[in-house]
């Protein structure tokens, strides 16, 4: 006959399992319930994934910015208060994860792209166009026109690294733009009053070596760098021409290439300046904007020649090029910026003219191609085209969009 107490723990032992059920179904629930509230407080938390197919939409009218998915086309955040956006662009962090977007209004924002908020945030200027981040990640650069110079931040929490004034002979300051990476911790730009090419060397440390390039032509108004880091090719607004810098050779100086490249004779009115960032190359072969005429331009990047032109719908801001350098995509200036032409790399033949609305200020292809986004301004929507078809595979709203940024972009020398 068993005792009392081991009757007792029989029994106890028999009621626990259930116990144990119930305790168990109640944790899931609560759990359960916490993970939607938590994906119905942030939907940008509410999934884990990775940045690679990220985009930001700068949404210039709002001081806002669109973190978009380009595998399922969908929005994911919008993330306020980053100041004036109307000439905005952005550079991402090596690991994709945060963009850096720099304002008009001297404004440096950080932007994590995953949780879908504003990370950190500087105003370091009074005005301010464009930025670079370097080789390594590290450093972040902001060309400034007020005061005209150079800032240089950490990646990782926007403290002040660096101050380049632009000054001139003179002692006053030049506007800075076109700024750019370039591989070695260095960064390249130009001064818009003073003509010069300045490349600021941070290999040794977080304070630069300067070297400067004089009398470059007149009044630098944009520039790029080749997509392998070899060439930084200034536009001139004060006179035909380009000035290149061979950045494998800086002790040769700046050669003037393409000379005719301008508004030459006929002094065509420009509506906007073609944006040298936006060149296209495919093969050895660039397409470029031509100045105040209804051309693009075909250019042999082994001789910096002309061997072509194409003529296209109206005045071109961007000529872009899809990722394998097949098609090439050009976008235009008022009054024709509601019109986008495709153009065959191989045949130079126009294939394909869209009419996606007013105000198409830029467009951005997906890593791979078979995808391109286009911000339609005045209809307030972003469109999607298939770039093999030219159907529309998805319409998004968007307010007053202007640039696209792809995070593959931080895998690319100058972007």
């Amino acid at each position: 006959m068993k005792s009392l107490s081991a009757q007792r723990a029989e029994s106890s032992d028999e009621q626990q399992p259930p116990v144990r059920a119930e305790w168990l179904t109640t944790l899931l629930s609560t759990a359960s319930v916490l993970l939607l509230l938590i994906a119905i407080a942030d939907p940008a938390r509410a999934a884990v994934r990775g940045s690679g197919d990220l985009a930001l939409v700068i949404e210039r009218a709002t001081g806002s910015v669109q973190i978009v998915e380009t595998t399922g086309n969908t929005m994911l955040a919008r993330v306020e208060g980053l100041g004036d956006l109307s000439h905005a662009s952005a550079v991402y962090s090596r690991d994709q994860r945060y963009a850096f977007v720099f304002g008009r209004d001297g404004g440096l924002s950080k932007v994590d792209m995953l949780e879908g908020t504003l990370a950190a945030r500087v105003v370091q200027s009074g005005n301010s166009i464009g930025g670079a981040i370097s080789q390594d990640g590290r450093l972040v650069a902001v060309s400034n026109y007020e005061p005209g110079g150079v800032k240089v931040f950490k990646a990782d929490d926007l403290s002040l690294v660096a101050d380049i004034p632009a000054e001139q002979a003179n002692g006053q300051r030049s506007k800075v733009i076109g700024l750019v990476d370039a591989p070695g911790r260095r960064f390249v730009f130009s001064l818009w009053d003073a003509g010069e090419i300045w490349m600021a060397d941070f290999s040794a440390g977080d304070q630069p070596t300067l070297q400067k390039f004089k009398d470059i032509g007149r009044n630098p108004y944009d520039a790029l760098i080749s997509p392998d880091g070899r060439y930084y090719i200034a536009g001139l607004f004060g006179e035909d021409g380009l000035a290149l810098l061979d950045l494998w050779h800086p002790e040769k100086g700046v050669r003037r290439i393409l000379p005719d490249y301008g508004k030459g004779e006929a002094k065509l009115p420009v509506y906007k300046m073609p944006h040298l960032e936006g060149w296209a190359v495919a093969g050895d072969r660039a397409f470029v904007p031509a100045v105040g005429r209804h051309e693009v331009l075909v250019i042999d990047m082994n001789s910096w020649q002309e061997v072509g032109r194409v003529a296209v719908h109206g005045q071109p801001v961007f000529v872009m090029g899809r990722p394998d350098g097949r098609q090439i995509w050009v976008n235009f200036a008022v009054p024709d910026n509601d019109t986008i032409q495709v153009i065959d790399a191989e045949t130079l033949a126009l294939v394909e003219t869209l009419k996606p609305g007013k105000g198409v200020l830029h467009m951005e292809f997906e890593p791979r191609g078979e995808e391109v986004w286009v911000s339609v301004r005045d209809a307030d929507r972003l469109q999607v085209y298939d770039t093999a078809t030219f159907a529309v595979r998805a319409e998004l709203p968007a307010n007053k969009p202007s640039g696209i940024f792809m995070s593959a972009r931080a895998a690319r020398i100058g972007l």
